[in-house]
């Protein structure tokens, strides 16, 4: 079936892993930046539990 669907282009390895054009071609998501994104989420909340929890210690504390 040569010709039908256009032109092909030939991609090195490095495109298909992800490399090039942004990271996009072949390679969809980096999986590294997905991680750190999911980590950095997971840490702020945790922060902010950790801040909820210390504020209403705070508050038991005061009443007493």
């Amino acid at each position: 079936m040569l010709g039908v669907g256009g032109s092909r282009r030939h991609l090195g390895r490095e495109a298909l892993r992800g490399g090039g054009r942004g990271g996009r071609v072949g390679g969809g998501h980096d999986p590294q930046a997905q991680k750190r994104e999911l980590l950095r989420a997971l840490q702020e909340k945790r922060q902010e539990q950790q801040r909820r929890r210390q504020e209403e210690e705070g508050k038991e504390g005061s009443e007493e």
